[in-house]
C-alpha cells in the first residue's frame, strides 16, 4: 500500500485519529473523516423522529443531521452534554444525498496517533451493532470504530419516510 495517498497516514507516525467520548465508552475515527470538532450550539432539536435523531446542527449555513450514537446503537443515553462537542463527519461517498452527519460527544475529543502495534483487536465481550465495525483496545482502552456509512443510511431511511 502506498502511504502517500492516504490522508492522515504517515508510515513513521501512524494514523491520526480522534477518540470521541460517548456515554459508556469511546469511539475512534480517522482524523480524515472529521470535517470539524465544533461547540455544542446552535442545535435545532427535532422530537418528531426516532430517539436517535436529535435534530439539526447549524454549521456553515447548513443544517446537518445530529445523531445520538448511543441511542442508535444501544437505545440509551446519548443526550446533549453542554460541555461536550459536536463532531461533524465528511460524507463517506456512499450516499450522495447526505453532505455531512454529526454526533454529539459527552466530553472533549482528543487526537491520537495510532501505530499498528498500539492496537489489540480482541474485542472482549462487547456485542457490536450494525453501526459498529469493530471494537479494539488502544492503550488499554476499549474503543469502537463506528460505521459511518451505516449511520448515513439510517438517516436517509428516516428522511425518506418524511418525503
Amino acid at each position: 500500500m502506498d502511504n502517500y495517498d492516504t490522508p492522515g497516514l504517515d508510515a513513521n507516525a501512524g494514523l491520526a485519529c480522534f477518540i470521541l467520548p460517548i456515554q459508556g465508552g469511546a469511539l475512534i475515527v480517522p482524523s480524515a473523516t472529521v470535517a470539524e470538532v465544533a461547540p455544542v450550539a446552535p442545535i435545532f432539536p427535532d422530537n418528531s423522529g426516532p430517539d436517535w435523531f436529535l435534530g439539526h446542527y447549524n454549521w456553515r449555513n447548513r443544517r446537518v443531521p445530529l445523531i445520538s450514537f448511543e441511542k442508535l446503537t444501544r437505545d440509551q443515553g446519548g443526550g446533549i452534554n453542554p460541555n461536550g462537542r459536536i463532531v461533524l463527519f465528511h460524507n463517506t461517498g456512499d450516499n450522495k444525498d447526505v453532505g455531512f452527519v454529526a454526533i454529539p460527544t459527552q466530553g472533549i475529543p482528543r487526537e491520537v496517533m495510532v501505530l499498528p502495534e498500539d492496537v489489540d483487536d480482541t474485542r472482549g465481550n462487547i456485542a457490536l451493532s450494525v453501526f459498529e465495525t469493530q471494537c479494539i483496545k488502544l492503550e488499554g482502552e476499549e474503543v469502537i470504530i463506528p460505521d459511518l456509512t451505516a449511520i448515513e443510511n439510517a438517516y436517509l431511511a428516516y428522511k425518506d419516510k418524511l418525503l
